[in-house]
């Protein structure tokens, strides 16, 4: 089929990077996102967006691949101008096998494409060019609505940890510490799933309610500030380029 070119999208440029290894295994903890996009340097530049968004992401090149390899994936962000295969029958491919939530981004900003890329099973529609910001609220969007959260628990126990969500207070030996209202929301979140890692980008939506912002020092600086007032480094546990878990004093 002849590909219908569009504007590129606005992720943000990786000048001089390598392009990205599809077979890198997703990372502990991460949300995964398959990429598929012909586009080679538009492909790089979006995996190297999301990877420093908190994501671990891949793509590949064409539709094929894509209903090879998607089994693995959270979420798809699926181009619907391939060079082997129609976008939208790989489009209803995955949703007659897979209940992966699939983002149409595409070229092709019609009504009619809209409409056609929804009723073929995409979970959102976005037409290139596009923000990347917006992007990233569309996946947690997405997200949210495939997976609705569960409530946290009230009262969490974690050895001499105790942390009380009706009242907001935390004890630890027995003695209350006192928390911002920040602190306790980033270490409730991480106590209410104990050995499990939690990306910044989780904890950028669940405890600021921001999907938008890159992690950065904000969580790096409310975390620093839990050590100090639990009294040890090892009650947080920091897992390079993915996010936290809760440790052991």
């Amino acid at each position: 089929m002849t590909r219908r070119h569009g504007a590129p999208h606005t992720a943000p440029p990786i000048s001089g990077s390598p392009l990205v290894d599809a077979s890198a295994p997703p990372r502990q903890g991460a949300l995964r996102l398959l990429v598929v996009e012909n586009e080679a340097r538009a492909a790089d530049s979006l995996v190297q967006g999301l990877r420093r968004h908190g994501y671990t992401a891949e793509s590949v090149p064409t539709g094929a691949e894509a209903l090879r390899t998607h089994q693995s994936s959270d979420l798809i962000l699926l181009d619907l101008d391939l060079p082997d295969l129609d976008g939208l029958e790989v489009c209803r491919s995955l949703r007659a096998t897979s209940e992966t939530p699939i983002i149409a981004v595409t070229a092709r900003d019609s009504e009619l494409d809209r409409v056609l890329g929804l009723q073929a099973g995409a979970d959102d529609y976005m037409a290139k060019p596009y923000g990347f910001r917006e992007l990233l609220a569309r996946i947690e969007a997405v997200m949210r609505r495939v997976r609705p959260q569960q409530p946290l628990e009230q009262v969490l126990m974690h050895g001499p940890l105790r942390i009380d969500a009706r009242v907001r207070e935390v004890w630890l030996d027995g003695r209350s510490v006192g928390m911002t209202r920040k602190e306790f929301d980033l270490l409730h979140l991480l106590a209410a799933q104990p050995g499990k890692v939690v990306s910044r980008r989780q904890l950028m939506t669940q405890v600021w309610e921001d999907s938008w912002s890159r992690p950065g020092r904000t969580i790096d600086t409310h975390v620093s500030s839990l050590r100090g007032k639990l009294g040890s480094s090892t009650w947080i546990i920091t897992v390079r380029g993915v996010g936290f878990r809760l440790g052991h004093p």
